[in-house]
């Protein structure tokens, strides 16, 4: 039996189809300079998935998902990485595990930046944590040395983040071995230090809801065996509150939408407890404009450390032919914090529109 989702989708595509998708805000024309230097519009690049970007003493470091490397972005304008400094900066040395080195991050902590990134020996199932540290300056200098492996049990999509003087470590990990389903789910820990796990792994967040667990799409695509996930958490930090996004349903189909969770800051962010999930995505595709798989985000600051871009990652199709090379790209738009500092996500809108640079 089909889904009611698989349904709602094809329905709403059937009486798309005989509309307009021009939608409120598109452009498909050639911008002058002036325009140039005042809009942009998606995609970002030409290609890629899971965008991330941190801003630092005057310009902003880019970097996405990778093979067998980490390469960095350096600009002063978020929206034109095409004109942007490009440095792999990165390469597992031998005998560490190299390859699909998903999601890749870049943090400065301490005076020293470092890379949190996934990586196998070319079997999936052997994803493991994994961090490296540079002490230059400028992450595009000096070199990022292998400093450790942070998980024994499969997981990916690593990141960190601090609150009130102690850090935490977030990802995407298994309950236990797949026996017939795959259960992908999110996990906190304690750090000791930017590359120490300091106890024991919390489960804060399991594929429960129908938007979360969506693995087949409308052309039948799926992978071998029923695989529910919650995956790339990124945490944001605002006065009273902190709040985790992160990846639902299969990457692969067109239903891959942003979840929600939330803790007082106050809280004991080790106790599954103090988490609470939003009962519907914060974030999801846009039939009508043609967005779909929509998910990585990051939450971007700029001067005055104020949270005012979001990246992330969709496809203009609903889903890629099997076989075919992921046709996934990044995007950017801009956000805001409503009064309780909580960010308004939006949606997303259609590759054409017209975006001001900021």
């Amino acid at each position: 039996m089909k889904s009611v989702l698989s349904f709602t989708f094809l329905s709403a595509i059937a009486v798309l189809a005989s509309s307009s998708c021009s939608g409120a805000g598109g452009w498909g024309g050639r911008m002058s300079a002036a325009d140039s230097a005042r809009y942009y519009h998606n995609p970002i690049l030409d290609s890629g998935a899971e965008p991330y970007a941190v801003y630092y003493d005057g310009y902003y470091y880019y970097t996405q998902g990778g093979e067998d490397r980490v390469v960095l972005w350096k600009t002063a304008d978020l929206a034109d990485l095409r004109q942007a400094e490009t440095r792999t900066v990165y390469t597992p040395p031998a005998g560490i595990p190299g390859q699909h080195m998903w999601a890749p991050e870049l943090h400065r902590i301490d005076g020293k930046w470092y890379i949190y990134y996934t990586a196998d020996d070319g079997f999936t199932d052997h994803h493991r944590l994994y961090v490296a540290v540079n002490p230059s300056v400028d992450p595009m200098e000096g070199t990022f040395s292998y400093a450790s492996c942070l998980s024994s049990d499969w997981g990916i999509h690593p990141t960190t983040f601090e609150v009130k003087g102690r850090r935490y470590l977030l990802w995407c990990g298994w309950p236990y071995r797949r026996i017939g389903e795959e259960n992908q789910c999110i996990y906190i820990a304690p750090m000791r230090s930017p590359t120490e796990v300091d106890g024991e792994r919390v489960l804060i967040s399991r594929p429960q809801y129908v938007w979360e667990r969506q693995w087949v799409s409308p052309d039948g695509n799926r992978l071998a065996h029923p695989t529910y996930v919650n995956e790339n958490p990124q945490a944001f930090v605002s006065r009273d509150r902190v709040f985790v996004y992160y990846g639902a349903s299969g990457s692969w189909t067109p239903y891959y939408c942003v979840g929600k969770l939330e803790a007082d800051i106050d809280s004991d962010l080790l106790d599954p407890a103090s988490w609470h999930k939003s009962p519907e995505p914060v974030f999801r595709m846009n039939i009508r404009d043609s967005v779909f798989s929509v998910g990585g985000i990051c939450l971007v600051s700029g001067p005055q450390d104020s949270c005012r871009w979001m990246l992330y990652h969709a496809r203009t199709q609903p889903c890629d032919e099997p076989g075919s090379s992921d046709s996934r790209t990044p995007r950017l738009q801009p956000i805001s914090l409503d009064s309780c500092g909580e960010p308004q996500l939006g949606f997303p809108f259609k590759l054409d529109t017209l975006l001001e640079r900021r």
